[in-house]
Formats: C-alpha cells, sequence, structure tokens
C-alpha cells in the first residue's frame, strides 16, 4: 500500500511538472496545471490515482499550508487603521452576499448546511489574485485598491468563523446547532488568546535561538513545527486543522521575522498549495461538468453581477464614492481560494454531495480566470455605467499616466529601481530634474509608488512599453539590469526605435563592455569600488550639471559617511540580512488613514524607535521633518531602519 501511494505521488509531482512548464509557455497560470492533473489523474478520468486516503491528506496538508499564508500576510495594525472600511464594508459584504445565497439554496431546497458552505465559499474573494493585480497595475494605494484590501482583511477574519462552524454541522445537513456552534466559537476564541499570548512570548524566544544559528534548514524546519503544532492542536480540540494553520501564521506575521519567513518557506509553501490544488482536481467530476455547463456559466455570471452590485452598493453608502464603489465591487466579484478550501473540508464532512462540489468549485475557477481582466478594465466599465455620474474627488486626484507622460519632455527614464536606481533617483530629486521609473517587482513598485515615486510596472525590454513613457522626447534613459544579457536585448531594442535616444548602461563588470559601446550605449558604466557614486556623476554630466555642483554633491555624501545610500526598498527578492546575518536596513512608507494612531500626534511624541526619513503630504514633500512635526490624515510617512524596527514603528503609527 505504501509503494502504491508513493508510485501515485511520484506520478501526481512529475506530471505537475510538465503541466506547469506546458502552461507558462501559453501564459496560463500555475493554478489551473495544477487543476488540470488533478482532473486528468483522478477517479472520475483516468483513474491513476484512487487512494482516497492519500487524496484527503495531501488536501488537508494543503489546506494547512493555504491558511498559514493567508494568516502570514493578516496585519491586526492595519485592520484596526482601516477598522471603518474592515467591519463596515467587510461585514456588510460577507452577510449580504451569503444571505442572497443561502435564499437561492432554500429555494432550490438544498440543506441549510449545504447552502451555508457554499455561501461561505462563494462570498469570500481571491486575495492573492487581487492584490497582485492591483500591484501590477499600481492602484493597490488608489481609493478602490483601499477599499478591496479593507473587504480582503475582513473576509479573512470570515474565514476563521466558517472553519470553526463547519465541523459542527457534520452531525445533521438540515438544521444549525446553535449550542454546538456557539460553544465551538467560544473554544475557538479561548485557543485564538492562547496561541497569541504563545506566539508573542515563547516563540519569540525561540526564534531568536533559531536565528543565532544562521541555520536555513533548522529556521525553515522550526516555521514548519509551529504551522503543524498549531493545526494538530486546533484537531485535537474538535476544530478544524486548517484553522490552526491561519492561527500559527497570525502568530508568525506579527514577529519581526516575518519577512526571512516569507522567503524561505515560499517555495514549500508554494508546492502544498499546488498539491492541495491538484487534490482539488481530483474531486472534480468532469462528466458532470460537461453536462451542466450551461448552469455553471450561468452561475458564474450571477455571482460576479452579484457581488459586484452587493459591494458597489454597500461602498457607496458607506463611502459616497460611486466610481471607486462599482470598481471594488469589480474588483472583488470572483470567489477565491477559500472557497476551494472550505469547500473541500465541508466533503469530507458529508456536507455536500461529489457532484454539487465538483460545480461549485468550478464556478469559482471560472470567475478567477476572468478577474485579471475584470480589473484591467474595471474603470472603463465605471465609467460606462456611471457616465452621467459626476467622477469622484478621489478619482480625479489620481496621477492619470497617460495625460501627464502625453505632456512631458527632457526627462530621465530610470529601467530598474534597485539599489543603483534608487541612489540615482535621490540625486536627480533635489536638483528638480523630472524622471519616470519602470520596474518589473511588483512588491518594490508597491512600496515606492506608496511613497510617491512615479513608478510603472513593466519590462523595460519592451520598447513599445518605453514608448508610451515617453522615450521619444526624453532626454536620458538609465539601463541598470543585474544581467548583462537583459540590458543588451533592452539596447538593440531603444536603439532600433530611439535613434537619438542618450542611453546609459551600468553593468556589473566589463565582459560586454564591448557589444554594448557597438550596440549604440552613450556610457558603460561597469561597478567597481563606488560603482554607484561614479554612475551618478555620469548621470548628472550627461544632464549639463556643472562639475563643480557634481563634486560638491558627491563630497557632501562622502562627508556624511555615506548616510544617503543607507536603507532601500525592498523587492521581493531583496536579502533582509546582511552577510553578517544583521537585520538589512529598509525605507518603507506608511499611509495613515483617517483613523490610525498617528494622525494628531508629534513624532517625538510617539516614540518610533526608528529615523523619519521624510513625509509626503498630499504634493509637498517634507524632508528630514522636525520632531515636533504633527502628523496629519493620509500623510506618507517613510520610515528608515531596520526591518524589525521598522515593522514595530509602523505598528505604532498605525494602531498605537
Amino acid at each position: 500500500m505504501e509503494q502504491g501511494f508513493f508510485q501515485q505521488f511520484l506520478t501526481i509531482i512529475a506530471s505537475a511538472v510538465v503541466a506547469i512548464t506546458l502552461f507558462r509557455r501559453v501564459q496560463l497560470p500555475p493554478i489551473l496545471a495544477y487543476l488540470s492533473v488533478g482532473i486528468l489523474l483522478g477517479p472520475h478520468t483516468l483513474g491513476i490515482v484512487v487512494n482516497d486516503a492519500g487524496i484527503h491528506l495531501l488536501s488537508e496538508l494543503g489546506v494547512v499550508f493555504l491558511l498559514f499564508m493567508l494568516g502570514l500576510e493578516f496585519s491586526l495594525p492595519r485592520m484596526i487603521a482601516m477598522r471603518r472600511t474592515v467591519f463596515g464594508l467587510g461585514s456588510l459584504q460577507v452577510i449580504l452576499t451569503a444571505a442572497l445565497i443561502i435564499g437561492v439554496g432554500w429555494l432550490l431546497e438544498l440543506p441549510f448546511a449545504t447552502s451555508l458552505v457554499i455561501a461561505g465559499a462563494l462570498a469570500l474573494s481571491s486575495t492573492a489574485i487581487v492584490t497582485r493585480e492591483l500591484i501590477r497595475r499600481n492602484e493597490i494605494n488608489a481609493e478602490h485598491g483601499r477599499l478591496s484590501v479593507g473587504v480582503l482583511i475582513f473576509q479573512d477574519l470570515a474565514a476563521v468563523f466558517f472553519l470553526i462552524v463547519v465541523p459542527t454541522l457534520g452531525g445533521s445537513q438540515q438544521s444549525l446547532d446553535s449550542q454546538a456552534v456557539v460553544m465551538m466559537l467560544l473554544q475557538g476564541s479561548a485557543l485564538l488568546v492562547a496561541l497569541l499570548v504563545f506566539g508573542r512570548t515563547v516563540l519569540p524566544m525561540l526564534f531568536n535561538e533559531v536565528a543565532k544559528s544562521r541555520s536555513d534548514e533548522l529556521f525553515v524546519l522550526t516555521t514548519l513545527v509551529a504551522a503543524l503544532a498549531a493545526a494538530w492542536l486546533t484537531h485535537a480540540a474538535g476544530l478544524s486543522m486548517a484553522l490552526g494553520g491561519f492561527l500559527a501564521g497570525m502568530m508568525l506575521g506579527e514577529s519581526r521575522y516575518r519577512h526571512q519567513l516569507e522567503a524561505d518557506i515560499r517555495p514549500f509553501r508554494d508546492v502544498l498549495l499546488g498539491l492541495f490544488f491538484v487534490s482539488v482536481g481530483m474531486q472534480l467530476d468532469l462528466e458532470a461538468l460537461i453536462e451542466h455547463i450551461h448552469w455553471v456559466l450561468a452561475a458564474t455570471l450571477a455571482l460576479l453581477l452579484l457581488k459586484t452590485g452587493l459591494l458597489a452598493l454597500s461602498a457607496w453608502l458607506l463611502h459616497r464614492d460611486a466610481p471607486n464603489a462599482l470598481r471594488a465591487g469589480i474588483c472583488l466579484s470572483q470567489g477565491g481560494e477559500f472557497g476551494f478550501a472550505l469547500l473541500a473540508l465541508a466533503l469530507n464532512h458529508q456536507l455536500i454531495g461529489s457532484e454539487l462540489h465538483a460545480l461549485v468549485v468550478a464556478v469559482i475557477i471560472f470567475s478567477m480566470l476572468l478577474t485579471p481582466l475584470l480589473i484591467r478594465f474595471s474603470e472603463p466599465i465605471s465609467q460606462l455605467l456611471l457616465r452621467h455620474t459626476r467622477k469622484s474627488e478621489s478619482t480625479e486626484h489620481l496621477p492619470r499616466p497617460s495625460a501627464e507622460l502625453d505632456e512631458l519632455s527632457d526627462h530621465v527614464i530610470l529601467c530598474g529601481y534597485g539599489r543603483v536606481g534608487q541612489v540615482i533617483a535621490r540625486f536627480l530629486q533635489p536638483l528638480q530634474i523630472p524622471y519616470l521609473i519602470i520596474d518589473n517587482d511588483p512588491m518594490r513598485v508597491q512600496e515606492a509608488a506608496m511613497a510617491g515615486e512615479r513608478i510603472f510596472y513593466g519590462d523595460a525590454r519592451r520598447t513599445d512599453l518605453l514608448k508610451s513613457l515617453g522615450s521619444d522626447r526624453a532626454r536620458l534613459l538609465i539601463l541598470t539590469f543585474p544581467d548583462d544579457a537583459d540590458a543588451l536585448k533592452a539596447l538593440q531594442g531603444l536603439k532600433h526605435h530611439f535613434p537619438d535616444l542618450p542611453v546609459l548602461v551600468r553593468t556589473q563588470d566589463d565582459g560586454r563592455l564591448q557589444q554594448l559601446i557597438e550596440a549604440g550605449a552613450t556610457e558603460v558604466i561597469p561597478e567597481a569600488l563606488e560603482g554607484s557614486l561614479m554612475l551618478v556623476s555620469h548621470v548628472l554630466t550627461l544632464l549639463d550639471i556643472p562639475r563643480a555642483a557634481i563634486e560638491a554633491r558627491i563630497g557632501q555624501v562622502r562627508e556624511e559617511r555615506y548616510r544617503l545610500l543607507h536603507g532601500y526598498y525592498h523587492g521581493a527578492q531583496s536579502r533582509k540580512r546582511d552577510k553578517r546575518g544583521a537585520q538589512a536596513e529598509v525605507l518603507h512608507p506608511v499611509i495613515l488613514a483617517p483613523g490610525s494612531h498617528g494622525p494628531g500626534h508629534r513624532i517625538d511624541e510617539l516614540e518610533l524607535g526608528v529615523e523619519v526619513e521624510s513625509i509626503r503630504r498630499g504634493s509637498e514633500l517634507l524632508s528630514a521633518p522636525e520632531t515636533v512635526t504633527t502628523l496629519e490624515d493620509n500623510d506618507i510617512v517613510i520610515l528608515r531602519g531596520c526591518v524589525g524596527d521598522v515593522e514595530k514603528a509602523e505598528s505604532r503609527l498605525l494602531a498605537g
């Protein structure tokens, strides 16, 4: 039996490798590859994988780590700062959506427990897809982006409720035992408090000792033990294992090791999450799906319209901003990853039949597939539906890249916003030289955009994208790619379409120096002892800045012991620790939304423990603000310090 399960497990992994490779070639998301593998190998198609115990185990582990991921990204200070949106709009959306779906289930004569499970699965949206798309489009800080994030935070809390309630429904599909639900909620709340206390007292000491060993293997193993131990505790208490995974994520998400944890455990988490989606695909009855495809498509359309309408109406009632309310509704109209987890849990408790399970899973999949397209066209859809409505004030003040860039000329285009790109920008800014930034790291784009930088997400090797940034009117373009091959490819395309545009290229060494010069580079700067400062000197020289001014500025940086070069907006691939194991110094923007703790307080009163680099207040930038400066609503406070101290300061600014 063990050998048979191992063969099936190996078949799943090998098939997933092939499927992901093929799906990436046609630019389809990996989740579809995993689902396809499950459908193909599952008992309803080829029947290669028939070990029910193995499927159950994969599903359970996948759900645990799916919820662990959600818990890791859950931010209590952010929830407190956005409490009006989270508890007002979020609760209204979940309750109204669930109530209407339960009503439809009653009309279809479904058992109440089944209707409740389906309502929970469809009422919650995809945190992963929505946040990724909003970041990619640089809209996470827009008004509709903030509304979407606030609702997603409440949905994470609602997920905990459903995880507690579902196990109590296993005894009956006809009625809901209110006493059992109340007992489970009390038990879950007590367990939550106990785990949070444990997470804030014992876990930090444990991880501190593990961090001193500087062993990545030990760090990952300790993380896995924490997650699985929490899952075992909740399971032993009669609750869902997935609830334990979520609570473990919350515990670790509040620690100063969160960033390192995300970087180290991401590959392991993604593999287990992939196995979970394989197990979901195995449970999908393809024949039943094809037979009822018309109902699936109709239900998908109904779900998109229902959630869009309810959320738009709720947001408009609370915020009186129709265009952004509608855009937020469109962004959150799909089902989400948690729906798969809840349906798998319900199937294990026999609360939903396999055929109905397959249909609801298909509805979630189809709605998720449409999400990137809906978010992309949310603005024109909103304008079309509300063409008689005056645009909201917040929408009018959002940056309009196309309108701005049409009039922009004699600017600098920075391709890549890593350390070198950020150093260049800090020299250009005080000289009032306009510049644009393009970078393909969504996390870095989000961080820099929140701090007020004019940055866009995209691949700088695409000449059509560079043309939209005004390359034909630019004064200088700077390539700061870490890979010389990428720089050469981008340069060749640039010189073909923009032969008169001066291009400065930064390289790691002089290995391709001659090739880059022959391709048309105006200057090629190999990095050396003071590579960043040397590069800035060449940039400013090409921009006709007086040499005396350049030398004075660089001399000032040296006199200040290179303070200007310390601290950077970190991306997804940035190292969170230096070579000695100490926490890296970072820059991090914090938005003080109305309701945050910081507004109304002076900087010195807050005792942040880190340096306030600057404050962006509307269009005004307050560099090196005085400690007696009073913070205001909607200020963007840029903090400088090590990762752990910056996280504590952010928590104090948002929640006190």
